[in-house]
């Protein structure tokens, strides 16, 4: 029996796009391999390599004016990545809302003056600073947020202004909802909670961005390297290329971003309505900040929140527990989450609830 999968990342996949994977594991395409045992530089992978490509371009509305990478390393190597191919005069400007907008800020100063342009920590990331609240620099190369708060639940409503290149990490919010690509010096995101299994990374950069990378940037992290070898310098992640176009292919049956967007949001209010109305559960984000990909809750101490966790893994209610920096429960709540996932996940809390008040 299948359960509904609420872990932050890797995140629950569609069954039907499970199926037809399992359909084409041993023979894919009539060819006598795997979809895993094709070369990277066959015929009968190339279409897939291609496609994938294609799809994204097509539901996200990239232009010409970008080239879309499939990368290896997740979103962390990016942290590493930006620096080293955008400082080109050694200044950047960063924002600090989370855990991993963190660990690319330390990252950054490793290779220049990267400078706090706003932070919420002074209230455990429950909120996103305004853009007023935002401190740029003159002379910053770029701008780096991350979108989504996947460990403390909250997001950016908005997309700042200024006049750097922005760089965004949106791991874990990428098609969750319609965003303007050409507002966006460069979008990188892991693709193991909305585009599929974990093992590629999406990076889309704008041309103009890359060629400038520092002399210390590794081969292996150079942009400018993968976008003229179309991200086949090295052997791709195939299977996990493979797994993500089925996944966009799907999407895009599904009426594309537009219509994600609308599931979305409707799946966090359902969630948020309830954990509003009860004075059982408590959702620590500024109303304002509250991300739809993952919702944090508690309830009122902490032998509570483990039997909470360990009843709704009974019910087929998995991955609740909350991240170790917060504790509590988390319910990322993906594209792939159906929304009877998230009802159940409600019907499950308003019986613990009347059963331990």
């Amino acid at each position: 029996m299948r359960v509904y999968n609420f872990a932050a990342g890797p995140s629950m996949l569609p069954l039907e796009v499970l199926e037809e994977a399992q359909r084409s594991l041993t023979d894919y395409n009539n060819s006598g391999m795997s979809i895993m045992e094709c070369t990277h530089r066959g015929k009968v992978y190339e279409p897939v390599h291609s496609e994938c490509i294609s799809l994204i371009k097509e539901l996200m509305g990239i232009s010409d004016e970008y080239e879309v990478l499939l990368l290896q390393g997740g979103a962390s190597t990016q942290f590493d990545a930006v620096p080293l191919n955008l400082m080109k005069t050694g200044k950047a400007d960063y924002a600090v809302t989370g855990n991993f907008s963190s660990k690319a800020y330390k990252e950054a100063k490793k290779y220049g003056d990267a400078r706090l342009a706003g932070s919420s920590e002074d209230k455990n990331f429950t909120y996103i600073p305004t853009q007023s609240e935002l401190k740029f620099s003159d002379d910053a190369d770029y701008f780096h947020y991350t979108a989504n708060n996947t460990i403390f639940g909250s997001k950016w409503g908005y997309i700042p202004q200024t006049s750097a290149p922005l760089v965004c990490d949106m791991s874990s919010n990428i098609m969750s909802e319609v965003v303007d690509v050409n507002k966006f010096g460069l979008i990188y995101a892991g693709a193991q909670k909305n585009l599929g299994p974990a093992g590629v990374t999406l990076v889309i950069v704008r041309k103009d961005l890359i060629g400038n990378q520092m002399e210390i940037c590794p081969t292996m992290l150079k942009y400018s390297i993968h976008a003229k070898n179309n991200s086949l310098y090295n052997t791709p992640p195939t299977f996990a290329i493979y797994m993500m176009m089925l996944n966009l292919r799907r999407v895009k049956a599904l009426g594309g971003i537009v219509e994600m967007e609308k599931v979305n949001k409707a799946k966090a209010q359902l969630l948020y309505d309830f954990l509003d109305n009860s004075t059982f559960y408590t959702n620590p984000v500024r109303k304002d900040s509250r991300s739809i990909m993952n919702v944090t809750f508690t309830t009122p101490n902490a032998d509570l929140d483990d039997a909470c966790v360990k009843g709704a893994t009974a019910a087929g209610l998995c991955n609740l527990k909350g991240h170790r920096l917060v504790g509590g429960m988390r319910a990322s709540i993906y594209n792939s989450m159906p929304t009877e996932g998230v009802q159940a996940l409600v019907d499950f809390l308003a019986k613990f609830e009347q059963a331990n008040k």
